[in-house]
């Protein structure tokens, strides 16, 4: 590395000229899903483009947690019913360009498929029908429409906010059961009712989420979600309403009731009383009764809250009208409550909503999300166009053929089609769906597409072809570098590779960051402009060979975040999300090292990110050990503290003096030490190599045998077998391992951790295992990143024929696209995309697996940097259009 700080710039280097595709890059096309029957999906398929994201449901073609920033979309774009019955997808293929769903009524064949536009707030669906009889065949197609979209530049975190007809707000739980009923002839209302035991509080609601003052649990996310907002989400406490309480009972369907908080006087309620009186659980059916008397006029805040969720059932007075505010619904009494005495207040929840009654009388009711609240659909020029009350957001559907009937109501529209199919004939159905913040420009637009729909249909797969190709092509127009090419006889290792490749391609958004591309850490349930500083750096290498200018905007970004408080940040108004992460030294420091040898450029450490150089960003997380000596631990090593949640998250006794972060340190250290020497400043170096090498030793100290390694607390240790410790100490202490420790190592990962095509990242026999059940960081499985970080680990320690092997399965895992969050085994020992804990569909972290066939098996390391033409090659293949620190990568790997 030059002790002169220099910036990246092109440099001619052999291989393919400027534009010029690279040959050996599979085909796209190759590289999409297979047909999936939806039986073995435990996630459905995304859809994503250069702009925005969303899901597929399981019918044959709606979609939900759409989001194009600023524009987020709620609730779902509508059902296909086919003679009144909406159809279940029996089978699902997914690209990296659209969704197809398939399914058939009797001998009617349904075939759809959709797609964003390319770098377009847009949806194209084309719905195919084919008569596989011998008779003809008539059917009444009725296409719901739905464009539930706000505008707004604020509330971009990880769980970013979503517009309802009542508020902006990330529910994830009642938007999944909103998802559940598209397959429903008579939709329930399910955002209404709510899921599981939960308190009931009197007075000043918490801000929804988790409430880690009660709530000391593994965050298993079975029923609730941690707070992960921006810090411009505008989420503040009401007060409570100054009002009495008693009499508070649940009232089952069978007659059976049963009372709250116990006997005895009136409950006081203030504007500051926050007052948990007892749990319940209410379904459909139910009714939570209560006494309540006001004795203020235009009395004001919440009386009771049923749970700390989005969804939460809260009564209170606005101006001494009772409300009641449900699943993003709020309805008011036309008049105030009598003042000084009693009123019996009565919340009934049913399947068609929830109903407020006065001392016997209905009150309030709310109406079905889809009728006209928020949002209005209307009929113009052969279009259906839907504004939002609350916000700029305009919606527009257009059809290639227009519809034999087209109506509008409330929200919703209704497009029909009345079919007869001849012996074997088909009939093809298209529609566009524009958003924007103009009503005739989303109209215009979505006309103009429509009228030559073939044409844009095809071009978005056309688009995206183009772009893959450029992904490894040096000079190309869209990244601002490239990727390298593996030539090999092994189609399995090639297809990880790739498939990999593919991943960092797929999350590449082009629009929602004004420091330029970045890539997005998952979805799409969450996330639409959120990066974790820990999943960028589980691929650093690859990014910074596909996207170098990308990553250096988004490294000046990130540094300039208080880090030190959150775990990932909205690149959309560049604001902090989450809680700490202990993980963030170590994952930015590795990411800063990763670009400056790739690239070469030096001068990045100079730029000031917040109120400090990039290198003193450096050194201030290489020596953080310093301020966190463990006491308990000989006094050497990091006490990464004792919140779980920062670490492993579903892993109790995964805290304080861990060794995974603490070995990722002392490789921190002796870099810093590296690259301080380089710089010319040999008396900090040694400070740094000195430091690093003591805490490397304690690290050490902590190895149990077996390949296992002990937690160190301020009670005493813990001896736990899961893969975090493996990946840190293969990576960043590989010098300091005996062979016997190398051994050992290897031995239990190869034996208590790989498994099948996948792996577990916690040994199945480990104690806390039954209490970490999430299958990214427990033993159920893996986290997407993992088995790439395992397979670089055996890298180091001289086994890359383990390695070859994970690489060579992982491809299998995708469940027909790419990898989620987590994968999980299922009963018959096979790995899919998990969905349960909230798992994403997508993780970027899953590029590790590239990362590891360039960084292991190859040796693209961030310690070698070679001048020369001639292709790196081993007994794995060959790689070509290499290019680290501004010269070809040559010779074999290292």
């Amino acid at each position: 590395m030059s002790a002169t700080p220099r910036t990246a710039a092109p440099t001619p280097h052999a291989g393919p000229g400027p534009g010029e595709a690279a040959a050996g890059i599979p085909a796209l096309d190759d590289l999409a899903g297979d047909w999936m029957p939806a039986a073995r999906l435990a996630h459905l398929p995304s859809l994503r483009n250069q702009w925005g994201q969303g899901h597929v449901n399981a019918d044959l073609t709606s979609l939900s947690w759409l989001a194009f920033p600023p524009y987020s979309g709620g609730y779902h774009t509508g059902v296909l019913r086919i003679d009144g019955t909406p159809l279940a997808a029996e089978r699902l293929r997914w690209s990296p360009w659209g969704v197809e769903r398939a399914a058939a009524l009797g001998t009617l064949a349904v075939h759809t498929e959709v797609r964003m536009g390319y770098e377009r707030s847009r949806l194209l669906w084309r719905i195919t029908l084919r008569n596989t009889s011998a008779d003809p065949v008539r059917a009444r197609l009725e296409q719901e429409l739905l464009a539930m979209f706000a505008h707004h530049e604020t509330d971009w975190g990880w769980l970013y906010g979503t517009p309802w007809n009542h508020g902006h707000h990330h529910d994830f739980h009642a938007t999944e059961r909103l998802r559940s009923e598209v397959l429903a002839d008579r939709p329930r209302q399910v955002q209404t009712l709510p899921h599981g035991e939960r308190w009931l509080r009197l007075g000043s609601p918490r801000v929804p989420g988790i409430q880690r003052d009660e709530d000391a649990a593994p965050m298993l996310l079975e029923s609730e979600l941690p707070d992960h907002s921006t810090p411009d989400a505008g989420r503040v406490r009401e007060p409570g309403a100054p009002c009495l309480v008693d009499g508070l009972e649940v009232r089952r369907p069978d007659g059976t009731v049963t009372a709250v908080g116990g006997e005895g006087g009136a409950w006081t309620v203030r504007p500051g009383t926050d007052l948990r009186v007892g749990t319940a659980a209410l379904g459909a059916g139910d009714v939570l009764a209560l006494r309540l008397r006001v004795d203020q006029g235009a009395a004001h805040g919440v009386v009771i809250t049923h749970g700390n969720h989005p969804d939460s059932a809260t009564i209170g007075l606005d101006r001494g009208r009772l409300f009641l505010r449900i699943g993003g619904e709020q309805v008011v009494t036309t008049s105030p409550l009598s003042t000084g005495r009693w009123h019996r207040i009565e919340l009934r929840l049913g399947d068609a909503g929830a109903r407020l009654d006065v001392d016997g009388t209905e009150r309030a009711r709310t109406r079905p999300w889809w009728e006209d609240q928020r949002w209005t659909a209307r009929v113009e020029d052969g279009a259906l166009c839907v504004a939002d009350s609350r916000s700029p957001a305009r919606s527009a559907y257009a059809f290639a053929e227009p519809p034999d009937a087209l109506t509008a109501s409330g929200a919703r529209g209704l497009a029909r089609w009345d079919v007869r199919l001849e012996p074997g004939q088909t009939r093809v159905l298209e529609f566009v769906l524009d958003i924007g913040s103009s009503r005739e420009e989303t109209r215009s637009a979505a006309l103009a597409v429509a009228g030559g729909f073939g044409d844009g249909f095809t071009r978005v797969a056309e688009r995206w072809r183009a772009t893959w190709r450029h992904a490894f092509t040096p000079g190309n127009p869209e990244f601002s570098g490239h990727l390298p090419t593996l030539h090999t006889d092994d189609a399995d290792l090639a297809r990880t590779y790739y498939l990999g490749a593919l991943l960092a391609v797929y999350m590449r958004n082009t629009r929602v960051s004004r420091t330029g591309p970045v890539f997005l850490t998952g979805g799409p349930r969450l996330g639409p402009t959120t990066t974790f500083f820990w999943d960028q750096s589980e691929f650093a290498r690859t990014a910074a060979m596909l996207e170098p200018r990308g990553l250096r905007a988004w490294l000046l970004a990130a540094l300039a975040q208080p880090y030190d408080h959150c775990h990932s940040f909205d690149t959309y108004n560049l604001l902090p999300v989450g809680n700490h992460y202990a993980a963030n030294d170590h994952a930015l420091f590795r990411t800063v090292a990763s670009y400056v040898t790739v690239t070469g450029d030096t001068g990045l450490l100079s730029e000031h990110a917040g109120d400090r150089s990039v290198l003193e960003h450096l050194r201030a997380m290489a020596f953080r050990p310093r301020e966190r000596r463990a006491r308990y631990a000989d006094g050497v090593l990091a006490d990464l503290g004792s919140d779980a949640w920062e670490l492993l998250e579903c892993v109790p006794n995964y805290r304080d003096a861990v060794t995974s972060f603490n070995a990722g340190y002392a490789g921190m250290l002796r870099s810093l030490g590296t690259l301080l020497r380089s710089l010319g400043e040999d008396a900090a170096a040694a400070e740094a190599e000195a430091e690093g090498a003591e805490l490397a030793r304690a690290v050490l100290g902590q190895y149990a045998g077996d390949g296992r390694w002990r937690i160190s607390h301020p009670q005493g240790t813990d001896v736990i077998g899961h893969c975090l410790d493996f990946v840190l100490v293969a990576a960043d202490m590989t010098e300091d391992l005996t062979p016997a420790h190398r051994e050992e190592m290897v031995g239990f990962v190869a034996r208590r951790l790989l498994d099948g095509d996948w792996m577990r990242a916690l040994d199945p026999r480990d104690p806390v295992a039954p209490f970490s059940d999430r299958p990214d960081h427990g033993a159920a499985g893996a986290f997407a990143a993992w088995p790439g970080a395992t397979a670089y680990g055996l890298c180091r320690l001289g086994r890359p024929d383990l390695a070859a092997g994970i690489l060579r399965r992982a491809h299998r895992t995708t469940s027909g696209a790419l990898w989620g969050q987590a994968m999980e085994v299922t009963a018959d020992g096979t790995y899919r995309v998990a969905e349960r804990g909230v798992s994403n569909r997508e993780s970027v972290a899953a590029v590790a697996v590239t990362e590891a066939v360039l960084a292991g098996l190859f040796g693209v390391a961030a310690d070698v940097l070679r001048p020369g033409g001639a292709p790196v090659e081993n007994g794995f293949g060959r790689l070509t259009g290499v290019r680290v620190a501004g010269r070809d990568l040559t010779g074999p790997g290292a």
